[in-house]
């Protein structure tokens, strides 16, 4: 995924939402990651129909904004995945792109039909390979392994069902920032 570049944050956390995976409320979970630090969360809940999707986002940015945190939709146009180097390298053409993420890093349990985890090595490669910063995603929930992306050139890391499942979501996010 890539965000646009005017985006004021330079997060080192990325939370993507999940409120199936969500033990309460989405805009309670999300308050409380960001009191763990928290300052950026990319929207997904395709399946809500529109009204309660934008409902939704509504509370989320009124949540962000005192923090000068940002919401990202995402399926905003400026926003891309990546799954491989193929499609890193097209996001860091693209001459919007502030960051991407590239998934996944590490076996997850939010998305196990996305192929085998591409693993430290293939993290440092393709972060290296590209002039735009790389946030690692996918089975990065726990702080040794956010020390691990970082140390193989990581810019930060993306969570979703670590966040969503958390029994405490801001020491989590503490925890995570922290490493």
């Amino acid at each position: 995924m890539v965000a646009p570049v005017e985006a004021p944050v330079e997060p080192g956390l990325i939370v993507f939402t999940d409120r199936q995976q969500a033990g309460r409320p989405l805009p309670e979970l999300i308050a409380m990651a960001i009191d763990g630090g928290v300052r950026m969360v990319v929207l997904r809940e395709h399946d809500l129909p529109r009204r309660r999707r934008l409902k939704l986002a509504a509370d989320l940015r009124a949540a962000l904004d005192p923090v000068g945190g940002r919401l990202l939709l995402e399926e905003d146009p400026a926003l891309r995945k990546c799954h491989d180097l193929d499609s890193l390298c097209a996001a860091a053409a693209d001459e919007t792109a502030a960051y991407a993420t590239l998934s996944p890093i590490f076996p997850t349990r939010s998305k196990p039909g996305y192929g085998p985890p591409l693993g430290l090595a293939a993290l440092a490669r393709m972060a290296l390979a590209v002039p735009i910063p790389v946030y690692a995603l996918g089975g990065v929930d726990n702080p040794a392994r956010v020390r691990d992306c970082l140390d193989e050139g990581a810019a930060g890391v993306a969570v979703m069902g670590a966040v969503m499942r958390a029994e405490d979501p801001a020491r989590l996010v503490k925890e995570l920032l922290n490493a």
